[in-house]
């Protein structure tokens, strides 16, 4: 009976690896230049200055409260890097 081998399955050469991780590294960075090129940064440095503006609760237990939740919200979610 004749038996016929198998070949062996091809694996990717290092430097086709490397150059890929290059490739992706590099549109990347493409992306985020063009989305700053198109929009500006005036819409990131409006909500950086946002947040760090420091704000006043109006009077009352339960609005003062409200505005210390909405605080550590924001605060968990940059600190996350996790927003809805």
């Amino acid at each position: 009976m004749i038996t016929i081998a198998e070949p062996e399955p091809e694996r990717e050469h290092p430097v086709v690896a490397g150059i890929a991780i290059a490739a992706i590294l590099l549109v990347s960075l493409l992306i985020a230049w063009a989305r700053i090129e198109v929009q500006g940064t005036r819409d990131l440095e409006a909500a950086l200055a946002e947040e760090s503006e420091a704000r006043e609760p109006p009077a009352g237990d339960s609005a003062r409260r409200q505005v210390l939740v909405d605080d550590a919200v924001t605060a968990n979610r940059w600190a996350s890097a996790f927003s809805p």
